[in-house]
């Protein structure tokens, strides 16, 4: 294989030979951290930011952040500011740290997390004291017109749904492991999402067959199962067109009853026992 290769006199950043072809980095891990490693000095870009304009899904990024993690180009901490507020922050090296080197660096920048209290316009008058009980004597909610009773308020179910989308979303719990905690405040999305796919004529088993080949590696947790499936219910593609079944040149033949060294098949007219050969050499049984 021939190989061109151009040295860029300026915007490039050098990276190991190594770190390129880690064998247990896949290839989004390697393409977030190279990225990460090839921002500007003092760039505040987090990861998440990264991965959206890599065009990483949600998925792999977090498959890519836990690989990076696990091998030490990454680690996070939390930590509280002086104006009481709490702070993540994300070292990023390109060779791999452990606990104790990562902690000395973030120790560093500890500075960065000062974090000032808001200014606030004092109150008019003096002091007084807080009420500790009591209720306001008006519904302020009567200004609402046409409120739900509270009982529809809380769940609104889909109008117009066929029961086959409701079935379809209720038994994917049971598929997999990692659909057992689906929120129930996302079904009727879910279920709004499936009747779109059973309306343009995909069965409720090509449905279930898409889901499951969205989901990660078996192991694998999902932090948010509903939107995943939300996800992968997004677009629905057209139904694929259905081929006839291919006739097998075999169809319709028959074994002939005459002496043979070999079975020997031909296609009858009628009821006929003998090939044409055997008939014409006057073979009878």
């Amino acid at each position: 294989m021939y190989r061109n290769f151009i040295a860029p006199s300026r915007g490039f950043t050098q990276f190991s030979h190594e770190l390129i072809r880690h064998p247990r980095l896949s290839s989004d891990a390697v393409r977030l951290l190279t990225w990460q490693l090839s921002l500007p000095e003092g760039a505040r870009e987090s990861l998440s930011r990264s991965a959206e304009r890599a065009r990483i899904g949600a998925c792999a990024f977090t498959r890519a952040k836990r690989q990076l993690k696990a091998e030490g180009f990454i680690h996070e901490r939390r930590v509280q500011g002086a104006g009481g507020r709490w702070v993540t922050q994300q070292l990023v090296s390109n060779v791999p740290l452990s606990e104790g080197q990562a902690a000395k660096l973030l120790g560093r920048s500890a500075a960065s997390v000062q974090v000032a209290p808001s200014p606030r316009i004092p109150a008019v008058g003096a002091p007084g004291a807080r009420a500790a009980d009591g209720h306001p004597g008006k519904d302020h909610g009567e200004n609402t017109s046409d409120r739900p009773p509270a009982s529809e308020a809380a769940a609104a179910p889909a109008p117009d749904v066929p029961e086959e989308a409701r079935a379809l979303v209720g038994v994917l719990p049971l598929l997999s492991p990692a659909l057992r905690h689906i929120p129930p405040g996302m079904r009727e999305e879910l279920v709004r999402l499936a009747a779109g796919w059973l309306d343009a004529g995909h069965t409720s088993a090509a449905v279930h067959e898409h889901i499951l080949r969205g989901l990660p590696a078996a192991g694998t947790p999902v932090q948010r199962p509903g939107g995943l499936v939300r996800y992968l219910l997004r677009e629905v593609p057209p139904v694929p067109e259905s081929r006839p079944p291919v006739r097998s040149r075999l169809t319709g033949t028959r074994e002939c009853e005459g002496d043979h060294v070999q079975a020997t098949l031909f296609r009858p007219v009628g009821d006929e026992t003998l090939c044409w050969s055997c008939r014409a050499d006057g073979v009878h049984l």
